[in-house]
Order: structure tokens, then C-alpha cells, then sequence
């Protein structure tokens, strides 16, 4: 038996972050991560894993993203006994995040089994609990930067400065006597690759002359203008200027890691130098508090062009870690700034203040990243007149901005040089964690000038490809298929549902009359009555 990668995860989506490695010496994954965007997705999450956790000998984590971790605890509490490679930044990093995450699937589990209560459904239970997450703490095994480790024996990695993260990595892996002529066959996944002005994080590093690359894709059709670190504050400026004009908060979805301490630094900045309004900044996640403690600690290893340590004890900056004290952000009025996660807007505080706030028209909401497919964050961006939040509806009348230059993430030319920079490339190029037209672009973009068309592949979920043939060969009917292509890859029924709701109450309060009003209700109830 030769090398097998079965993709259980990011593939024709973003989230999920998830590839298995099965080979004679042993089975190894990269990234353990969970799905967020449509409930059809999330659902993976509950479910069992395409594998035996008992099964597998390590887990290599690129970085500490949920996206890409957050299925550890799950993994562990399922009978996983191996070690967790990851470099020290991200296991600090973890260690907060996967508790939080615990914590915030209890909270949120809790509340839903009140709503269920109610209306007479059943409970349901947590995908793992913050005790789980603790427990799968233990597993974690610290690496160092382009030091190759044995993972076991036959298997070795080492891992590169992705650029995206503190403490990412785009992992390299070697299996021995898997390639040409009984030489070891070479892998490297890219984890998320940063752009080239990152505010906190070096340019990324990463080996050449490889059998295969594995490339994440998230913004592979998005060709960004230059950006320097001054023209990034002062477009900051100009939305920060633009809020304080409607006299309103300026709410920031924000990721807790790293997207929220860039933004700290960068807000606090101007607001010394006179460039914007001074203001209260609220930071309103604990997980984002606890998080730049371990900044702090890492502080040698950044890229730094600003005092951090100064911006980040701001007396402009007020922590609000408890409950109370996010409830009581909801007294202020006028222009304030209230920085909270998730950053796509499906989990955690910022929802609250989202449902306080979208029907005022002196709100802004700046969108300062990534929105996945299905998610609140993307259905803000693209314009929706109204949303669901907590199974309430909500009109959206304030302001919807998006800010794209805080991305920890490389655009579409910035990743075919990253690509063009692990040539020559034996055997393949797969791209995985990407949207369809991100998929589609940066293969175009790659096919055409640096890799043959013939060698780049987009596997669906749960795809498996033979390694050690002269080129990657699918086997086709060796998976079982958790969800149909199609479902990974639209919106679910569920987005359709919340979207026909909405659009029957607007028809309902259009109409002229109570008249008018009971017929569209009596030809919506014939429509269902036909369906029985």
C-alpha cells in the first residue's frame, strides 16, 4: 500500500480544515477543524469522523484557528491517544481558544434546549464540552520552526512561517521510502498563507521541490491593490470618520486572534495622532482579552512597526470580560466603537450587539474579513434588508461596510507566487479551502503559467487520491460520502427557509389590507396543503 490523502474537510468550502494522510508507516492528520457557513455544513460537527480516531498516530496543526483546531477536543474524547504537533504560538494560543470554544458550545447548547423546551422538542448536547477541551490540552507537542520532528517512525515534518498567524505553519512532510526510486515522497500544506502587509507577522517561508503542494485558495479571484501599513490606517480612518459622523457605534465583527489586537493597535494609533474622534473602544471578548496576553508573551516574534504593548494598554481601551459588563455597553449612545467576535458574525457577543443595533439608522457595521458562504457576516455583506438572529427577525437599517485590508490572508496573485516559489512540483498541486470562484481563478491563474493544467486538482469532501502513483490517482467509490457535492458547495435549505420567511413577512406588511393580508395566507396554506 502506498500514500492516500482523503480530504475530510475545506474542500469546495472554507471551513472544516481537515486532510488524512494513510500510509504504510502510519496515519496522520493536518488540522482537525471545524465547519461554520450553512447548518447543513455545521451538522458535520456532530456527526462521527470519516475516520477511527483510535486509528490515527498524530495530528499536525497548522495553526490555531477554529476553523482549523476546533475538533481537536472532539477528537480526543473520542479515543485519539496521540501527540498534537503544533509550534509553541499556537499551542498558547489554544490553550484559550479550544476552552473558549467549550465554553461557548455549552452556553450556546443551554440556551438552545430552553428554546426546545418550549416547543416540545428534544435536548440536544454540545459538540464537546470546555472540560474536553482541557483534557485534549494534554496532547499538544511543541515544535520549533524548520527543525524537522520524527512524527513516527517513517514519517517526519517541518514546519515553515506561514505568515497568517502567531505560531502558523505551512507543514512539510516526508514519507521515507514513498517517492521516486525509494526516496521519500515530499508533501506540503500550506495552512492559511498571509499577505504580503501583514501587520503583526513576517512574510511567509516555505521549501521547494516538492511531489505535491496542498494550497489553501480563500482568496484566489480577489486581485487586492497594494497595500502599505499607512494606507491601510488611513482607510481605517476614513470608515472610523464616516461612523462618527451618523453619531452612532461603529460595531466591529472581528476575529479574537490577531485580526482584533491589529485592529487595536491601528485605531488607538490614529486616535493619538488626532486622525480620528477619540472614543471608547470596547473590546468585548474575553477570549480577544486573553488572547493578547499571550501577544504580549510572543512579542519577540512579531512584526511589530508600532509599540504594541503601549497601544494595548490604551486608556482608550476598556475590557469587558463579563457578562454584566457587555450588557452594560448597551447604556452608551453617541459614537463609540465596540470590537467583538465571531468575526463572521454566527457566534458569540457580537450578535447581541447586532440585534441592539441593526435597525438604527446611525449604526455601522464594518465587516473586517472573510465571510464564509451561509454565514450572517456574508448575508450582511451582500446586502439582505433583514436577518435572522437567534430565531428573531431583525431590519437591517444601519450601515454595512467591508474592510478588506485586515485580511490574514493572501490574495490571488499573492498565492500563485507563493505556489511559483515551490517549484518545481513533481506530481500535483491541490487547492483546497476555497469557494467555487475562488477554486476556479487561482486554477486558471496557476494552470496557465507556472504549474501544467493536468497537475492542479479541486477535490470535493471526502475525495481520496493514491500519492505514490507518477501522478494523484482518485479512488473513486473507496470513500463514503458524508454530504452530496452539491450540498457542500450552495446554500442549504436551511438558508432558503430563513430567506422564504423573511420574504413572506414583507409581503404580508406590503399589502394594502387585512383583505389582502388573509390571501396570501390562504394561498400559502393551499400551496402546503398540496404538498401532503
Amino acid at each position: 500500500m502506498g500514500v492516500t490523502i482523503q480530504f475530510c474537510g475545506a474542500a469546495r468550502t472554507v471551513t472544516g480544515s481537515c486532510h488524512w494522510f494513510k500510509s504504510p508507516a502510519g496515519n496522520v492528520l493536518v488540522d482537525c477543524g471545524m465547519y461554520q457557513g450553512p447548518k447543513t455544513l455545521k451538522e458535520l460537527n456532530y456527526g462521527a469522523f470519516p475516520f477511527n480516531p483510535v486509528d490515527i498516530d498524530a495530528v499536525l496543526l497548522t495553526h490555531a484557528h477554529i476553523d482549523h483546531s476546533g475538533l481537536l477536543p472532539k477528537l480526543v474524547r473520542a479515543g485519539y491517544r496521540g501527540r498534537i504537533f503544533a509550534t509553541r504560538g499556537t499551542i498558547d494560543l489554544c490553550s484559550y481558544m479550544l476552552p473558549d470554544a467549550g465554553s461557548i458550545q455549552e452556553s450556546e447548547v443551554a440556551a438552545l434546549n430552553r428554546r426546545n423546551a418550549a416547543r416540545g422538542r428534544a435536548e440536544v448536547s454540545p459538540i464537546y464540552t470546555q472540560a474536553d477541551a482541557f483534557a485534549a490540552l494534554d496532547s499538544f507537542h511543541p515544535v520549533e520552526y524548520e527543525t524537522w520532528s520524527d512524527i513516527v517512525p517513517g514519517i517526519r515534518a517541518r514546519y515553515w512561517n506561514a505568515g497568517h498567524l502567531l505560531g502558523s505553519a505551512s507543514i512539510e512532510i516526508e514519507f521515507a521510502g514513498q517517492g521516486k526510486a525509494g526516496g521519500p515522497l515530499r508533501v506540503l500544506v500550506s495552512g492559511d498563507i498571509g499577505p504580503d502587509a501583514k501587520l503583526l507577522q513576517p512574510s511567509p517561508e516555505a521549501p521547494a521541490g516538492l511531489d505535491y503542494v496542498i494550497s489553501e485558495s480563500t482568496y484566489g479571484h480577489v486581485d487586492r491593490p497594494p497595500v502599505t501599513a499607512e494606507l491601510r490606517r488611513e482607510r481605517l480612518a476614513e470608515q472610523v470618520r464616516d461612523a462618527q459622523r451618523r453619531d452612532g457605534p461603529l460595531l466591529i465583527p472581528a476575529f479574537a486572534v490577531e485580526r482584533t489586537q491589529e485592529l487595536v493597535i491601528d485605531l488607538v494609533d490614529l486616535m493619538e495622532q488626532g486622525r480620528v474622534p477619540a472614543a471608547p473602544i470596547f473590546l468585548d471578548s474575553p477570549l480577544a482579552i486573553r488572547a493578547t496576553e499571550v501577544f504580549r508573551q510572543h512579542a519577540a516574534a512579531l512584526n511589530i512597526e508600532t509599540d504594541a504593548a503601549r497601544a494595548l494598554n490604551s486608556p482608550y481601551l476598556r475590557f469587558t470580560e463579563t457578562v454584566d459588563e457587555s450588557k452594560s455597553i448597551a447604556k452608551f449612545s453617541g459614537f463609540h466603537i465596540i470590537i467583538a467576535g465571531s468575526g463572521m458574525c454566527d457566534a458569540g457577543r457580537i450578535r447581541h450587539h447586532l440585534k441592539r443595533w441593526l435597525w438604527h439608522t446611525n449604526a455601522t457595521v464594518l465587516l473586517s474579513g472573510f465571510q464564509a458562504q451561509g454565514t450572517l457576516g456574508r448575508f450582511l455583506a451582500e446586502g439582505a434588508k433583514a436577518v435572522r438572529i437567534q430565531g428573531e427577525e431583525i431590519k437591517v437599517s444601519a450601515h454595512i461596510a467591508s474592510f478588506d485590508e485586515y485580511s490574514g490572508h493572501a490574495d490571488g496573485p499573492e498565492l500563485a507566487r507563493w505556489i511559483a516559489g515551490r517549484r518545481p512540483i513533481g506530481r500535483g498541486v491541490f487547492l483546497v479551502h476555497g469557494e467555487e470562484p475562488a477554486l476556479t481563478a487561482l486554477s486558471s491563474r496557476i494552470g496557465e503559467r507556472l504549474v501544467p493544467a493536468a497537475k492542479v486538482f479541486v477535490p470535493i469532501l471526502d475525495d481520496i487520491y493514491e500519492l505514490t502513483t507518477s501522478a494523484p490517482t482518485p479512488l473513486t467509490g473507496a470513500q463514503r460520502r458524508r454530504l452530496a457535492p452539491e450540498a457542500v458547495i450552495s446554500l442549504d435549505w436551511h438558508n432558503d427557509m430563513s430567506k422564504l420567511i423573511l420574504d413572506i413577512n414583507d409581503k404580508i406588511e406590503a399589502a394594502a389590507d387585512d383583505r389582502a393580508r388573509g390571501v396570501i395566507v390562504r394561498r400559502l396554506r393551499r400551496a402546503l396543503e398540496a404538498e401532503d
